[in-house]
């Protein structure tokens, strides 16, 4: 394995975790990468954290933005920096168990599947366990992700050699999905990982939670991004908070 791996992570005020999350970075069994990190109009210390480790570490590019342009803005001005054989995201507060890299790689290369992504544990602000670990499916295609968005941002990963680059959709919220679906119109699937590679922190009052706040951009977006006709729309989003309940059950 000796291809380079491109990480793309927005941040916004994410002083009290950003260092845990670039030291589970640091600390991967797979040390071949480069990292963008896009400080979007921080107004606490997050600029000045990552600093430090940039200095130290050279993998690491800070991109700092003057304002607050939205993480689909930051992520798409760090896709178009990044210069590796694979893509993959990591959110400012998330964490990678230390062979996520790894691992991605060798299930990209025995699966022969260019887009994989993994389960993952679910902790709350301070990493205690609230909700069981979440497991994806083995696999996914178009239709799935639209019933319900099983890829995290946290633990997708691209082959963009064989893929190709693509941009995420400038909207509010549901640009990562946007970003999966245009994968998976040119793909018949994406392979999930069963074993949890990462922990997922839920903050408190995250709108990813609060369905009825999301119930607006969900339908924006079966609506003007993916232009589902008013039948089809009303069907997915039936789908999507039925399995939304489901999700976080337990």
């Amino acid at each position: 394995m000796v291809g380079l791996v491109s990480i793309v992570t927005p941040s916004y005020n994410s002083a009290k975790y950003i260092t845990e999350t670039i030291q589970s970075v640091q600390k991967q069994t797979y040390q071949n990468w480069e990292w963008m990190i896009i400080d979007d109009g921080s107004t606490d210390n997050t600029v000045a954290l990552v600093e430090v480790f940039a200095k130290k570490d050279t993998r690491i590019k800070l991109i700092p933005l003057k304002f607050n342009a939205g993480p689909s803005k930051a992520r798409n001005i760090g896709i178009n920096k990044i210069k590796g054989e694979y893509m993959t995201f990591l959110d400012a507060d998330d964490i990678w168990f230390p062979d996520f890299i790894e691992n991605s790689i060798k299930t990209i290369q025995s699966t022969k599947i260019p887009f994989v992504f993994s389960s993952y544990k679910r902790s709350d602000e301070d990493l205690n366990f609230i909700y069981s670990d979440f497991i994806v499916p083995q696999r996914v295609n178009y239709y799935d992700i639209l019933k319900s968005n099983s890829i995290s941002c946290l633990t997708a990963f691209l082959d963009i050699s064989v893929l190709g680059k693509k941009q995420m959709p400038e909207i509010k919220k549901r640009q990562d999905m946007g970003l999966w679906l245009q994968y998976l119109k040119e793909i018949p699937f994406a392979y999930g990982i069963q074993e949890p590679k990462a922990i997922y922190r839920i903050r408190k009052h995250s709108l990813s939670r609060n369905k009825k706040r999301l119930i607006k951009y969900q339908w924006q977006f079966y609506r003007d991004v993916e232009n589902l006709s008013v039948l089809s729309s009303v069907y997915y989003m039936f789908q999507w908070m039925y399995r939304g309940i489901l999700k976080y059950k337990n």
